[in-house]
């Protein structure tokens, strides 16, 4: 039966309502922290911070990563920057500001109070990761220095060069590998969890799978935290690292833990073009380029000449055309489309014509190439080493690919899944995005869930949980996910087909891609979700996964994923038939204005779908989260 889902607020207006939290919020003393074990699954900036920051209080913390080292997370691949309502320009900044262009970007389909708190912890961040020594950039007088990105106005992304996720992950490796030191944290590198434990209707535990050496492991918990990212990567072509997965969130939702706008999924409009079907990873270009690059189109679709020698007068730049406030840093969603746009006209550029120009030659013209460097150096280096093309001679080629989502588990303000003790921050949560991330949000999102908003909400939950004795793995309901998982596995290598799941990936994510992706409408979709019910069929049957489970198998771990991607796909393409509107990321194609902008429909969709698991992948039942706007009033949304 449908549910009407309620994340309880704290009272008081809005500037109030985190602070109004905190001071009620249950403790645990610092002597029954010490009798308190917490699951942290994930390794990224979310997760290590989170890790980090619990261990400090004094709680006992194992930290999971699949990778062999913390420091592979995927939030390294974050470049650009980090926003935070500092108003270090004096251009105009605040932490309103911030919130509002935040929920406007989102398409007015976010909740307002996780909004808001988002911009509220944001400066709070950037003063712990300078404590850290992160190496930001800093004007000659010391200042940090700041750029923009999509979707705002303002300066307020701070940045190391184009390494910013990098250096904020070393910062929060470094705070995790200083409690691993204590004995606080205790690493597991190479595991991976396949399922969560649920006892008495509380998360309790997870299976986890050394990849080393292919054992099945029982990790017992008051609680569980899941930090484990987005799906991106259920595209197959994305920005995505080749292991990144929904293995995690996928197991947890099929526990009873309900999944939020699945199909609000960002195609990032400055990834490096496809070059070939070899190919099984795009590379992000980072947004920050669209500082100082401008983005165009020859107006000919037959055009010959190389880019340098099209005049002015037959390009078309077309965001400055199309969104003359915001130009080249008009939001994600919004440019993708409109890149999109002008590639289905044939007016691609590059060997596919499945590209745009980012030209820098005014910028370089105005500030100097050293300056340009000096901003964006190993950029151009790296965009060098994948093309061979010097980007100060000539403009780099780039095109939408799949990226970030904003769909995730469904948590209340608390973060918190509709499973008790099971919590889920960062990517892995649809909290504060609504229909569309703007850029920069992302590394701040997953810094502020782990370092300021867990910690208190982790711990109100506990404060009733300290009677509780250690959890005992050898209660049955582990025996029972341990049987789970370990029939999933024989079931994939007693199998024998002939494809493998990479092979399978490979087709779902095409079809994902064109029925499901920049542009959707109601009979691709339905389309979408008879075939992929036909390669989930397929996939039983002819799948092939050579090797053991008691060795180390990188397409066993695929196999298992890729199951979670078919399941997961079909609810995508249920969400995004269901919501018969335009927001966003989301654009029904039947759903649009006359000059072609998505048309929301605040009347009927002014809502979070959460969608519940039923034991069969093609019947989920829809529970709905009124989006509440006491102190905004959503508006149509325009960058022109």
């Amino acid at each position: 039966m449908s549910k009407t889902l309620k994340a309880p607020i704290p009272e008081g207006p809005l500037a109030e309502k985190w602070n109004n939290y905190k001071a009620k919020a249950r403790l645990v003393s610092p002597n029954n922290r010490k009798q308190l074990e917490v699951i942290v699954v994930g390794t990224g900036l979310a997760g290590a911070s989170a890790a980090a920051s619990l261990a400090e209080m004094g709680y006992n913390v194992k930290s999971f990563c699949f990778q062999d080292s913390p420091r592979r997370a995927h939030s390294v691949a974050a470049q650009g920057g980090v926003n935070a309502a500092k108003n270090y320009k004096n251009d105009g900044d605040s932490v309103y500001r911030m919130f509002y262009d935040t929920l406007k970007g989102g398409d007015f389909r976010s909740r307002e109070a996780n909004t808001y708190r988002l911009a509220e912890c944001s400066a709070s961040l950037i003063d712990q990761a300078v404590a850290q020594g992160v190496p930001f950039g800093r004007e000659y007088g010391g200042y940090l220095r700041n750029r923009s990105f999509g979707g705002v106005q303002v300066s307020r992304t701070f940045y190391a060069r184009g390494q910013t996720g990098q250096q904020l992950l070393l910062g929060s490796y470094q705070a995790l590998l200083r409690q691993q030191h204590t004995g606080k944290v205790k690493l597991y590198a190479r595991h991976e969890m396949l399922d969560v434990v649920i006892i008495d209707g509380r998360a309790r535990g997870i299976i986890a799978r050394n990849l080393d050496t292919g054992e099945i492991e029982r990790h017992g918990a008051h609680t569980v935290v899941l930090a484990t990212g987005g799906f991106g990567k259920i595209y197959y072509l994305s920005t995505l690292a080749m292991g990144c997965n929904a293995s995690a969130i996928w197991r947890a939702h099929k526990k009873g833990a309900y999944m939020a706008n699945p199909s609000w999924t960002q195609i990032h409009p400055t990834s490096l073009p496809q070059s070939g079907e070899h190919q099984s990873k795009l590379t992000l270009m980072s947004e920050s380029l669209r500082n100082d690059g401008r983005i165009w189109v020859p107006k000919d679709k037959n055009e010959t000449r190389a880019p340098g020698e099209i005049p002015e007068d037959d390009r078309d730049y077309y965001l400055e055309r199309k969104y003359p406030s915001f130009g080249n840093l008009a939001p994600r969603d919004i440019s993708s489309r409109a890149a999109k746009e002008q590639i289905d006209l044939g007016k691609g550029v590059g060997p596919l014509k499945n590209a745009v120009y980012l030209d820098f030659s005014r910028a370089i013209n105005e500030y100097g190439k050293d300056v340009i460097a000096e901003r964006y150096g190993n950029l151009f280096t790296m965009y060098k080493k994948i093309t061979g093309i010097d980007a100060y001679k000539e403009p780099m080629k780039i095109s939408p690919a799949a990226h970030f989502s904003m769909g995730g588990l469904w948590v209340d303000y608390e973060l918190m899944t509709t499973v008790p003790g099971l919590f889920a921050i960062g990517e892995a949560n649809f909290s504060d995005h609504g229909a569309n991330r703007l850029g920069a949000n992302s590394l701040l999102q997953a810094c502020v869930d782990g370092y300021f908003i867990l910690p208190y909400t982790l711990q109100n939950y506990l404060a009733d949980q300290i009677k509780i004795p250690k959890i005992e793995v050898d209660h049955p309901a582990f025996e029972e996910s341990e049987k789970l998982v370990k029939d999933q596995m024989q079931s994939f290598l007693s199998c024998k087909g002939k494809k493998t799941a990479e092979e399978f990936h490979k087709e779902l994510g095409k079809e994902l891609y064109d029925k499901c992706g920049l542009l959707r409408t109601k009979n691709g979709l339905e389309k979408a979700i008879e075939n992929i019910r036909n390669l989930r069929e397929e996939y039983k049957t002819n799948l092939l996964v050579p090797g053991s489970a008691e060795e180390v198998n990188s397409e066993l771990e695929k196999a298992g994923r890729v199951a979670d991607y078919m399941e997961l796909a079909e609810l995508m393409c249920v969400d995004a038939l269901h919501r018969e509107e335009s927001c966003g990321a989301h654009f029904r194609a039947e759903f649009q204005t006359e000059d072609g902008e998505a048309r929301r429909d605040d009347e009927n969709f002014c809502y979070s779908a959460a969608w519940e698991w039923t034991g069969n992948a093609s019947q989920p039942i829809l529970n709905r989260e009124p989006l509440v706007f006491d102190t905004v009033k959503p508006t149509v949304r325009s960058y022109k």
